[in-house]
């Protein structure tokens, strides 16, 4: 008799539980180079890289339940994707 499995929802969870601390570098890695394509003026790329940055930490304050942070990286999500949208379609 084949057991069930878990729901998807619970394996996403243990996966992020299991990888957070390697996803946080990752965050960190692309909040420096945001940063430095900022500075350096490379448009688009502090979106590209902003964009990953903000999922990431969306999907850690979900991790925890930590509403506010969730919130705030849901908006700059959707500004982000405004603005590479808006590159994309219009140059």
């Amino acid at each position: 008799m084949k057991r069930p499995s878990r729901p998807v929802a619970r394996q996403s969870v243990d996966w992020l539980a299991a990888h957070e601390q390697h996803m946080k570098w990752l965050a960190l890695a692309l909040g420096l180079g945001s940063t430095v394509a900022i500075v350096q003026n490379w448009h688009p790329w502090p979106m590209i890289l902003g964009l990953p940055f903000c999922l990431i930490w969306i999907f850690c304050a979900w991790l925890h339940g930590e509403r506010q942070l969730k919130y705030i990286n849901m908006l700059f999500s959707a500004l982000y994707l405004y603005g590479l949208t808006r590159w994309i379609l219009f140059g």
